[in-house]
């Protein structure tokens, strides 16, 4: 039970992390944490770019799986 919400909230996690980064790709926008005061801890900012690489790697792993299938299609 403990193990099946932790798995959970680990995928919800990424996702989020996917939708910032696909977000961040479709429009250039990028949650900011550079505000005074908002994280002074250089390791919380550390692993807030751990977070959103995690994104990275989902969302271009997502777009070369899905060009390489025949399900989809590139339309420009």
């Amino acid at each position: 039970m403990v193990l099946g919400r932790l798995t959970h909230y680990a995928f919800d996690a990424v996702l989020i992390s996917a939708f910032l980064a696909g977000m961040k790709r479709s429009t250039g926008l990028t949650p900011s944490f550079k505000k005074e005061g908002l994280i002074e801890n250089p390791n919380v900012n550390i692993w807030i770019d751990k977070y959103l690489g995690v994104g990275e790697w989902v969302m271009d792993t997502s777009v070369a799986l899905a060009g390489s299938s025949g399900y989809f299609e590139r339309k420009r």
